[in-house]
């Protein structure tokens, strides 16, 4: 292999997984795509991928001299349709389709895609994801429009960040204040039937972290020590931020249009969980960037999520529920990606937000803080743990009763 030949594979490899990461993609998945990659294309490499750096060792198999990468990087955020297309480019570097140049313009154009969807897609995919968790939550018609209503207006925030700095550092407890002071006052003045706290969940539902914490969990039992450590840390500040701001946001409201007693009325009615699955799910398909042909199947990962779930609830307990929600989702993304060559955690990535407890490690926050309860909340803790546990284990099952055909 000559010099020349070396520097663009090693510029190849270096690309894709700066991409691939900052689509989202998880450490342990990440390293062993890659090193799948080094090894088909005829060169030593090791990785050591964390949220905020790669380090990368790229060698010739029988020569001395290494090069070495490190590259300071952000966490990236899911686009999981431009996921698919650059793991579409490599399986057609695999298969001899494109060379390596090629490939490496392929990806250039890729990643300079603008997202398929408009912010009025956007817009609307914030209200539909707060007013459908709401209706999870079991809340009331008046807690869904209200939860709708202010998504709605933290995604005019999201619009600011984008244009300032300063707003950008600060989002996460500015939305959640935002929300808290609204929804106090609309629930003095106008509603006191809102459950405040409910509605603040819902409207800032996009920002809990619960998936990232499911991640680091299953990166710390890839024994990727750094990573999930990392990314764990990470989640759990925002989730601090996120509670922060919503108690100030509170406290700022209940000065200004005084402490409202909450009148309860009657929950959404039961039927209403498939609908919000299905509300949820497909406003997911538009935050993460679907393709339109994973649409469908990301849709499907949701029902099988929440109907595995129920059914094994039903059986052996939430917890454990989780754990048969988790591995049905598994097998299923397992099965995906055989049956269509495309990435498993296209369509795994929507079952798991249906799973992941992240909004009851928030309503765990409110309760041991102010004492108030959005729910349900006896042995939340250990509840939380066991479904944190729960989902990791179910994942790992599914990988060994029906091992993965992509790395990815």
């Amino acid at each position: 292999m000559n010099s020349a030949e070396f520097i663009e594979k090693r510029k190849f490899i270096i690309k894709i997984a700066k991409m691939l990461h900052k689509y989202g993609t998880p450490a342990y998945r990440l390293e062993a795509h890659l090193l799948g990659v080094a090894q088909f294309l005829q060169i030593g490499a090791a990785f050591a991928i964390t949220p905020t750096v790669l380090t990368f060792v790229i060698w010739i198999p029988g020569e001395d001299t290494e090069y070495t990468h490190v590259a300071r990087v952000f966490p990236g955020e899911m686009d999981l349709g431009s996921l698919s297309r650059a793991d579409e480019v490599v399986d057609e570097v695999l298969s001899g389709q494109l060379t390596v140049p090629e490939a490496s313009r392929r990806l250039s154009e890729i990643d300079e895609m603008p997202n398929p969807y408009s912010r009025w897609s956007t817009f609307a995919a914030f209200g539909a994801a707060a007013g459908a968790f709401a209706m999870l939550m079991k809340g009331s018609w008046h807690d869904v429009v209200c939860a709708s209503i202010l998504s709605l207006c933290v995604y005019l925030f999201v619009l600011w960040s984008q244009k300032s700095r300063r707003i950008a550092h600060m989002l996460e407890s500015l939305v959640a204040m935002f929300a808290a002071f609204a929804a106090t006052g609309l629930a003095a003045m106008f509603d006191s039937s809102l459950n405040v706290p409910l509605v603040v969940l819902s409207a800032i539902i996009v920002f809990i972290p619960g998936l990232a914490l499911t991640l680091g969990l299953a990166e710390l039992a890839a024994r990727h020590l750094v990573s999930g450590t990392a990314r764990i840390m990470d989640a759990v500040m925002l989730l601090f931020m996120l509670y922060f701001g919503a108690f100030l946001g509170m406290a700022v409201g209940q000065i200004c249009f005084g402490v409202t007693a909450y009148q309860a009325v009657p929950a959404v009615p039961a039927w209403t969980s498939w609908l919000s699955i299905t509300i949820l799910c497909s406003s997911l398909v538009i935050v993460f960037r679907a393709r339109g042909k994973h649409v469908f199947w990301g849709l499907l990962s949701g029902f099988i999520a929440y109907g595995a779930s129920v059914v094994g609830g039903m059986y052996l307990g939430l917890a454990l529920g989780a754990f048969v929600g988790a591995f049905a989702v598994g097998i299923y993304g397992n099965l995906f990606t055989r049956f269509m060559n495309a990435p498993a955690i296209i369509v795994v990535l929507q079952g798991m937000i249906v799973l992941v407890p992240g909004s009851k490690t928030y309503i765990g926050l409110n309760a041991f803080i102010s004492g108030q309860q959005l729910g349900e909340t006896a042995q939340l803790g250990q509840q939380t743990f066991l479904i944190f546990m729960s989902l990791v284990a179910g994942f790992i099952f599914a990988n060994v009763a029906l091992p993965p055909k992509k790395s990815l």
